[in-house]
């Protein structure tokens, strides 16, 4: 497979009152095809962030960003731009960081949850805000098998009740 040069092609899903913000690598293939974050059908992203909440599982991306905003939730990815093979976060280079310390100061973001191991080693490598506290979870991605939808859900929901009390 070549490599693709990818401009991330989404806004971040943000408003003012946004208290955490959860950060992805780069959207995936699929993603991109569906105009919107997380949207490989087998990503768990959307049913483990739903159930953490204690919501129904959003289906279009109107009720994906309403329940984000609700419970003062930002989106994105610290990727703005990269050099990639597919969706293989492993094989990211020549990378530009989106300008995250600028949409944290437009807000009241106090977390940053980064969706697993790839977006941590990204955002500690281009981004990394000192003044913002950030946590590694596992990834929702079809890839980390290891991860039980029930484990996932666990670690995420506790991880959104410590970022947003």
């Amino acid at each position: 497979m070549e490599y693709q040069t990818i401009i991330h092609p989404f806004e971040p899903v943000f408003d003012a009152k946004c208290r955490v913000l959860i950060l992805g690598s780069l959207p995936s293939v699929k993603s991109r095809q569906n105009d919107f974050y997380y949207g490989h059908p087998q990503n768990r992203f959307w049913r483990v962030l739903a159930a953490a909440l204690g919501e129904p599982v959003p289906r279009t991306i109107a009720d994906k960003k309403r329940l984000l905003l609700t419970h003062h939730i930002a989106l994105w990815d610290v990727i703005a731009r990269c050099d990639i093979r597919g969706s293989q976060d492993a094989s990211i280079k020549n990378a530009q960081p989106n300008d995250i310390a600028a949409l944290a100061a437009k807000g009241e973001i106090r977390h940053i949850l980064l969706n697993g191991q790839a977006a941590g080693r990204l955002y500690e490598k281009y981004v990394h805000l000192p003044q913002i506290s950030h946590r590694i979870l596992p990834s929702t991605s079809p890839a980390n098998a290891a991860w039980t939808m029930e484990k996932l859900t666990e670690i995420w929901r506790e991880a959104l009740k410590n970022a947003l009390n």
